[in-house]
């Protein structure tokens, strides 16, 4: 929603988000620029916008709140990265559910919280669920604005989604270093487990891409970034396990804290790239490996 006195300037030519609102805010300096975005103030067409780098193109509208409308989410499990009148992309802290694992129950997950936010803003507001993490996995998630738009995404999400890059925290080092795992995966729904066959036994093909990037010097851990072509259930924690180097901290198919440094499930969605349902532009996010992995291995 446009307000009386919110400022919308038109892009002439191509420019940094940071430089374009200098030149036109009447030499505003840097500081109040990077105030105005870290209070969520500027949209770049109908998207809330907050990096200062962010590339503008030539007929693009940029809107400046005359005050603070937009609520701002403060948690410290989960952070908006991007949101516009159609989605939201959040980094989820290890440790937060994506939604409850059974209705009714009373748990914080990434969706309460969500769901809280739009509600702030608008009462007849909701948000859906198009994918999940693990609780313990950490990284981007995409949620909908519209129970419609959710089902569409879900239906085509495979099409929809153009890179999907996650970073794990491995035990050893996988060998060769470089490579794909292909196996044949069925879940157990009663113990909640996803057993792995290197041959076709009625389960569902899952593929994954993987290279060692960093070692500890003892060869202890790797650190191992992991390109999905399926998105199955608990897919990469059982293609690293398969492989003799399951994530650290794994409790299901590896050693779980018995001699893991980090008390984590040590696996992060890193990079999240999908052709947008509604504006069709493709939208890629980044979210920065965690410290602590990087840590293990020095």
């Amino acid at each position: 929603m446009i307000r009386k006195k919110d400022t919308i300037l038109r892009v002439a030519e191509p420019a940094a988000l940071m430089d374009f609102l200098i030149a036109k805010m009447g030499g505003m300096a840097r500081s109040s620029v990077k105030q105005l975005l870290g209070q969520r103030r500027v949209k770049v067409g109908n998207a809330i916008q907050t990096r200062h780098d962010f590339a503008l193109k030539v007929g693009d509208t940029v809107t400046v709140s005359s005050g603070r409308g937009n609520s701002q989410l403060t948690h410290p499990k989960l952070r908006i990265v991007y949101e516009d009148d159609d989605l939201i992309v959040v980094n989820k802290q290890p440790g937060l559910l994506t939604v409850a694992a059974t209705p009714g129950s009373s748990e914080t997950t990434a969706y309460s919280i969500l769901r809280a936010y739009v509600k702030k803003q608008n009462a007849r507001a909701g948000v859906y669920v198009v994918h999940r993490l693990d609780r313990e996995t950490s990284g981007l998630l995409v949620f909908a604005r519209s129970e419609e738009l959710q089902h569409y995404m879900r239906q085509y999400w495979r099409e929809l989604v153009t890179e999907r890059t996650y970073i794990a925290l491995a035990e050893g080092v996988l060998n060769p270093r470089e490579g794909k795992i292909t196996t044949w995966l069925t879940e157990d729904k009663r113990n909640a487990v996803v057993y792995s066959s290197p041959v076709d036994d009625g389960g569902d093909i899952a593929i994954t891409n993987y290279k060692v990037l960093r070692t500890s010097p003892d060869n202890q851990y790797s650190l191992v970034e992991l390109h999905l072509e399926t998105g199955r259930t608990n897919q990469i924690r059982v293609h690293l396990a398969s492989k003799g180097c399951p994530v650290v901290g794994d409790r299901k198919y590896g050693h779980g804290n018995e001699s893991s440094p980090i008390d984590r499930l040590c696996l992060h969605a890193k990079v999240l790239s999908f052709i947008h349902p509604v504006t069709e532009k493709t939208v890629r996010f980044e979210s920065p490996v965690p410290k602590e992995f990087n840590r293990v291995l020095l």
